[in-house]
């Protein structure tokens, strides 16, 4: 008899408890109240500064890209570079510096678009056992699982903040098979389209083609 009000006496301080909880969690406190009343002025606030004439995400403020963003840019641009070598006469981060000015000349003639900062190291090649590029001292390569990760958390998280088309440009030949896998990805979980890998960005097939059909004889 004993044991069974013990059991009784138990299950009923578990269930209080779980009460008492459920409650806690229902019901913000007075704090949570005022934090979360603070963060919607801050989030809600005017700009207190001219805007900066910029299209990179680095270089403005939340406010200006919240702006931005009310204004009707809904697009941005993920370019993806590298470190790698480039021959005797040109700097490893040649990409990335292509891509300084590539990117920003595409976000501004669209007008609607935001460019997010470059990623500027991706799959170059094995790292234990060198290939590809990495025979090469000063390159840095990154494992393709790990590109994919920082390509979808970057994405996800420019998706989380509203932008509705987010566009993948790079300017090397191993970020090209990463980009259409995230891409594809992306659309897949998302249930819709809104990750667009452009593979013309970088089509030196194309490109050769097209110089040798005028008389040239250009290479990779």
């Amino acid at each position: 008899m004993m044991n069974r009000k013990l059991v009784v006496t138990a299950l009923a301080l578990i269930l209080i408890a779980f009460i008492v909880t459920m409650q806690r969690e229902q019901a913000p406190t007075e704090t949570q109240v005022a934090e979360d009343s603070a963060l919607q002025d801050e989030l809600t606030m005017e700009r207190p500064i001219e805007a900066l004439n910029s299209i990179w995400i680095e270089e403005l403020t939340w406010i200006e890209i919240r702006d931005a963003m009310a204004a009707g840019t809904k697009t941005v641009i993920i370019p993806t570079g590298g470190i790698e070598q480039n021959g005797p006469y040109v700097a490893m981060g040649k990409h990335n510096y292509v891509l300084q000015g590539a990117c920003e000349g595409i976000a501004r003639e669209l007008g609607n678009a935001l460019c997010a900062p470059i990623v500027k190291l991706v799959p170059e090649g094995g790292i234990d056992e060198p290939t590809g590029h990495m025979r090469y001292p000063g390159t840095i390569s990154l494992r393709e699982e790990t590109f994919h990760a920082v390509l979808d958390d970057v994405a996800s998280s420019l998706q989380a903040h509203g932008f509705e088309n987010i566009v993948f440009i790079g300017d090397s030949g191993g970020n090209q098979d990463g980009m259409a896998v995230v891409a594809d990805r992306l659309n897949e979980r998302w249930g819709k389209s809104i990750a667009h890998y452009i593979p013309e960005f970088y089509d030196n097939i194309s490109i050769v083609e097209n110089d040798c059909s005028k008389g040239n004889n250009l290479t990779i």
